[in-house]
């Protein structure tokens, strides 16, 4: 096996917009902003700047499995930033979040902002601050935590490995489909042996640790990320789709899935979020009706 263009790094790597294919217009070495843009705020105590990939998804699940426990101080504005146009380079996002990231949040229920970016931080963040979703005894909580950081370090191989060459590259690298195929199989399996184990993936109880790995790797489970289903038999992993399956039918789940979306079925996309009425009355279907 080789390539057809056969590889020689040069002593110093120096940028060309040419090579970064499907995503040349945003990939960059330099951080910092692009422009001067201000974030929107709202009326709401949090207020979410995101888009509804696997990881901004987290985040929306996690805020409306609160609203639906009653905690009305998890009311949110969500706020759509389309990464594709650059949105998070703007001045405004880069303060809410230095590595221009989504998801962002900041929590304006006290006298000054705090900011909270990466989206396990945030998942972390909102469960001390209402008391839910993560353990408190040391063991389940260990369990717990272990289980959500396997996700943050886990998930930029199913994406950004995986997902990236055997979806968008511009060009098709066996060495590279192989290496991340193996690896993303590798980590289901690890996922899979757990969930014949334990309901959950911390355990008994639904936690952060699953709201963190389910739109990843239930989302894998059911073909559902880069048409890659096939490809890697995710069939074979029977325990993760039973979890996914059961995790899915979350009435918050559900809802949290359509925020910041702007693919797929018009009734499911929700671009901003503002009130929970705006499921009903707001999603692209109706506001397209209405036009």
């Amino acid at each position: 096996m080789s390539d057809a263009t056969p590889y020689t790094p040069p002593s110093v790597w120096t940028w060309n917009k040419a090579n970064g294919g499907r995503f040349a217009n945003i990939n960059r070495p330099i951080a910092g902003p692009t422009h001067e843009q201000d974030l929107p705020r709202g009326k709401h105590p949090l207020q979410l700047y995101s888009l509804a990939t696997p990881n901004g998804v987290k985040v929306t699940i996690m805020l409306e499995e609160l609203l639906a426990l009653g905690h009305h101080g998890a009311e949110y504005d969500a706020w759509l930033i389309r990464i594709n146009e650059g949105h998070q380079f703007s001045s405004g996002f880069v303060g809410a979040n230095p590595n221009s990231k989504i998801p962002a949040l900041l929590d304006c229920s006290g006298p000054e902002p705090v900011r909270v970016f990466e989206s396990g931080a945030i998942l972390l963040y909102l469960a001390e601050k209402f008391g839910v979703y993560v353990p408190t005894e040391p063991a389940k909580r260990a369990e717990c935590m272990s289980w959500l950081f396997w996700q943050m370090g886990s998930a930029p191989y199913l994406g950004g490995g995986f997902g990236h060459f055997y979806a968008y590259a511009p060009v098709k690298i066996e060495y590279a489909i192989d290496r991340f195929a193996m690896e993303v199989k590798r980590q289901m399996d690890v996922l899979n042996r757990r969930l014949a184990e334990s309901r959950y993936v911390g355990g008994d109880d639904y936690t952060i640790a699953d709201m963190a790995i389910w739109p990843w790797y239930g989302g894998m489970a059911k073909g559902q990320l880069y048409e890659g289903g096939q490809f890697l038999q995710v069939q074979e992993y029977t325990h993760v789709i039973r979890w996914a399956d059961e995790i899915a039918k979350r009435p918050a789940v559900r809802r949290g899935r359509m925020v910041n979306r702007v693919m797929g079925p018009l009734e499911t996309q929700l671009h901003e979020r503002h009130e929970a009425s705006d499921f009903d009355t707001q999603t692209q279907d109706k506001l397209k009706t209405a036009a």
